[in-house]
């Protein structure tokens, strides 16, 4: 990446990398922050769900957690409750803040091959321009060089995020099922708006987590496939044998799609994100039709 941003020397290569680093640091501070806030509503549905009872019902009950575990010591009284609190609420906080961090590192990955495809796709809208057609061969090179650093980065990123993905995709979608669960039982529920305090914006950040891992993916073969439509484009039938020769090769090579898998079986897009959608909805509108009908 640090070479990729050397190497542009153009106004409008240069303009498209600053944008593109413009949008990864605001998308990342997005990310990193709704964790972070899904964390602090979390804390405070605890908080607000035994804010209202009196000192001898706290005496009686325990005192709600913000992560249910059996200590070793009695955690009920103070100052150990408050401590034990404050250790879960900053142990919850890093977490969620390591699991944005990794969203938002594909973020940025993502929008810094897109990137590159923007200024190759602009160099190849350069050459077609050109009506003379008078070109050095070492100008298209140029351009085979940054499409094959394209691949390679591209595949370094399938590599890395492959098994994270699957890992996330399974987890993510057991965990909406399991938060959409609670939130379609506590509607209706005396103490329901507790519940939904805790867990509709937490619902909202893991669907949003699916959806940035399958919209890299969607992202990353639409650019992908950006590049062989912009070198068909350019009039390679007008160039010499050897350039059109390059022109040709690089048209094969852009027909392989530049995608993410999940563990190397299936490829992350909007389609698979829709599939989390379909289990959620067939798992819990019989639920709320039963609701619906006993109503």
């Amino acid at each position: 990446m640090s070479q990729d941003r050397s190497e542009c020397v153009t106004e409008w290569a240069i303009y498209s990398m600053s944008r593109t680093t413009d949008v990864s640091h605001r998308s990342s501070n997005l990310i990193i922050g709704l964790y972070s806030m899904s964390v602090f509503i979390y804390g405070t549905g605890v908080l607000v769900a035994h804010s209202d009872e009196s000192d001898e019902q706290l005496a009686v009950h325990a005192r709600e957690l913000f992560l249910k575990m059996e200590l070793p010591f009695e955690s009920n009284a103070s100052p150990t409750y408050e401590l034990v609190m404050i250790t879960q609420f900053f142990h919850q906080l890093s977490a969620a803040t390591i699991v944005g961090v990794i969203n938002a590192l594909i973020v940025s990955l993502i929008l810094h091959v897109g990137g590159q495809i923007d200024i190759m796709c602009q160099g190849l809208v350069e050459i077609s321009s050109d009506d003379t057609f008078d070109l050095q061969t070492s100008t298209i090179k140029a351009l085979i060089r940054r499409h094959q650093r394209i691949i390679s980065l591209s595949a370094d990123i399938e590599t890395l995020f492959s098994y994270i993905a699957l890992m996330q995709f399974l987890w993510n979608t057991l965990v909406i099922c399991c938060l959409g669960f609670l939130i379609v039982t506590s509607i209706g529920d005396t103490q329901g708006s507790t519940m939904l305090i805790k867990s509709l914006f937490f619902y909202v950040v893991i669907t949003l987590e699916a959806f940035i891992f399958c919209y890299a993916g969607e992202y990353l073969s639409d650019k992908g496939r950006m590049i062989g439509n912009a070198a068909y484009e350019t009039k390679w039938y007008k160039l010499n044998p050897t350039q059109s020769r390059i022109l040709l090769l690089l048209i094969l090579r852009s027909q392989r799609k530049l995608t993410i898998t999940i563990g190397k079986f299936m490829e992350l897009s909007l389609e698979r994100f829709t599939t989390v959608r379909c289990v959620f909805r067939i798992t819990f509108f019989p639920i709320l039709d039963v609701d619906r009908t006993h109503l």
